[in-house]
């Protein structure tokens, strides 16, 4: 018998280590070319690791929850035919709920990397028994908190589709049903930084009258907390806010949504806040522009073109996806590539190209009910905005007090790119077009 060893493959991303997330196989299972034998999680997806040769899994040298660095080797699998191995292709892992996209695993990547959602434990949902829908629209619905029985369905041979559960569960009554855990015994837990270039050791079970427990960083944390790290320290930050009369926004989502041509299509003010965002970017560039360090000094690069992020909470951490070339878009495909990021990212299926080159973000606090912030800028761009949320207030209308649509709309920008003329004119114009959505007109 032929023993052969898989090493941890460079999955494309341009990182040097990933975490075992959890093994498909056990030593003895009898695997073939291409079944998924593990899933590895790096600091930009979860992704699912097929087997390049066939035959008998030997022994699995790297456990779940520890850290492997490309290359090192991490299972073997004896074969009585040395021709099982396969060749030296890349290996294509079909995604089962996205036929379109293929990935490539330990060759790079030529598209978006397959990956899926892992939970700490699962969340109760109602029994969907009798109801008709595939196991990707079942699971986002288990992930989402909606019951099944309770979704009218719009497919054929009444079928529920992916569009028929978000359209069942808007983003602030997902926030409502996200469970509020009881106090418990724990009064305090300690989460342990790792310095980068140690090995991370994997943290055991807590005992019962455990009172902390420390939970190592790794991952997207780990990731995130090291850009967020450095742009607070080197950027240095300010940040100003305004409040506005969002009435006419709020109308023209209306009526959006009352519109066949947006019938398949989700509206909600965020649409209407990107646009504004496109085009205060267009009159004030040196927004959309970032601090570089070479080796002959410090440049400003200005980009004449806008690749909208849109910060996204999800299970796995803070992930900021963004819109290539936004600005070429119309209203209704923004509209639609804003869902398709919605939906991805809630998924777990962000893939890392979909996290890079990014030029301005906008952060959604108010589906939280949030009114402001001073959020911190996405390393590698100038500034970052945020839309609160939107309430009826008292404002003053032509010398009258009366309701209104009320919002408020903050920032932080990169002060080494900027002034504060470029920032207060660049906060005045998202208020303006969010004040009087016409503006988008000219």
């Amino acid at each position: 018998m032929t023993e052969q060893t898989f090493v941890l493959p460079d999955v494309g991303e341009g990182l040097t280590e990933a975490e075992i997330v959890q093994w498909r196989v056990a030593p003895g299972d009898t695997v073939a070319v291409n079944d998924v034998i593990v899933e590895i999680e790096t600091a930009k997806s979860l992704v699912e690791l097929p087997s390049p040769y066939s035959g008998t899994v030997g022994e699995l040298l790297a456990s779940e929850g520890s850290t492997v660095e490309v290359g090192a080797p991490i299972i073997t699998i004896g074969s009585t035919d040395a021709g099982t191995q396969a060749p030296a292709e890349p290996v294509s892992v079909p995604e089962p709920s996205d036929p379109g996209g293929a990935v490539l695993v330990g060759y790079g990547t030529g598209g978006a990397v397959s990956s899926r959602r892992r939970k700490p434990a699962e969340r109760p949902v109602k029994a969907s028994v009798g109801v008709v829908a595939k196991p990707p629209i079942r699971k986002l619905a288990r992930d989402l908190g909606v019951d099944l029985s309770a979704v009218t369905p719009s497919g054929p041979a009444s079928e529920v589709t992916r569009d028929d559960v978000v359209k069942h569960a808007e983003q602030a009554s997902v926030f409502r049903n996200i469970e509020t855990p009881a106090w418990g015994a724990v009064r305090e837990e300690t989460i342990a930084v790792a310095a980068p270039a140690a090995p991370v050791a994997v943290a055991s079970a807590p005992s019962s009258d455990a009172r902390e427990e420390s939970i190592p960083v790794r991952g997207v944390r780990k990731a995130t907390a090291n850009a967020m790290t450095s742009s607070a320290y080197s950027a240095p930050h300010v940040s100003v806010w305004v409040d506005v009369d969002a009435s006419r926004t709020m109308e023209l989502v209306k009526r959006l949504k009352a519109s066949p041509d947006f019938a398949d299509v989700k509206i909600s003010p965020l649409l209407i806040m990107a646009r504004a965002v496109i085009w205060a970017l267009r009159r004030t560039p040196m927004i959309n522009a970032a601090w570089v360090d070479t080796e002959d000094g410090a440049q400003i690069s200005v980009r004449h073109y806008v690749n909208l992020g849109i910060a996204a909470a999800t299970p796995r951490g803070l992930l900021v996806p963004n819109i290539k070339d936004a600005q070429s878009m119309n209203t209704r495909e923004l509209a639609k590539a804003l869902e398709h990021l919605t939906l991805t990212a809630r998924e777990g299926k962000t893939s890392p190209a979909e996290q890079t080159g990014g030029t301005f973000t906008i952060t959604n606090i108010g589906v939280f009910g949030v009114d402001a912030g001073t959020p911190i800028i996405n390393p590698g761009e100038a500034g970052i905005i945020a839309l609160g949320a939107i309430r009826q207030k008292p404002w003053v209308v032509d010398g009258e007090v009366r309701p209104r649509w009320v919002t408020t709309v903050s920032g932080s920008f990169d002060h080494r790119v900027v002034d504060g003329d470029g920032i207060s004119r660049f906060i005045a114009d998202v208020a303006s077009v969010l004040e009087e959505p016409a503006l988008l007109l000219d």
